[in-house]
């Protein structure tokens, strides 16, 4: 049951890293390199928006057909429970918000420059004419 948030984990981890290393500033020829074989890897990286939706529908399943300790007939133990289960599942929306806007916030960075090296190359033409 933990794996999937543990895979979602190490993703989110990983697109942070990206994402910092893709906005410190380079030498352009490296930075070129860099937007480059991080936009290979969007792609196939963006099955992890499927994912991180589908982890949010099960949660909002799960909270949905939670079963309800209001009761004066639950115990203390029962309410811990009950509070810990709600506590992962918001630590769990987090990570799957932050997934999903981590790799929007990474196709832009390569976007925006890929269109600025393009905005530089037609800039060298018309100066070249």
């Amino acid at each position: 049951m933990a794996l999937q948030w543990l895979i979602l984990t190490y993703v989110v981890a990983a697109e942070v890293a990206i994402a910092v290393i893709l906005t410190l500033p380079y030498p352009m020829l490296l930075k070129k390199r860099v937007v480059s074989l991080v936009s290979l890897i969007l792609q196939p990286a963006a099955s992890i928006v499927a994912f991180a939706g589908f982890q949010l529908l099960d949660i909002y399943w799960k909270n949905e057909h939670r079963l309800e300790c209001s009761s004066e007939v639950c115990t203390a133990t029962e309410r811990d429970r009950y509070e810990k289960s709600i506590y992962k599942a918001q630590r769990n929306v987090v990570l799957c918000a932050a997934g999903i806007l981590l790799y929007w916030c990474i196709h832009r960075i390569c976007k925006y420059n890929k269109d600025l090296e393009h905005l530089e190359e037609l800039e060298k033409r018309c100066k070249a004419e």
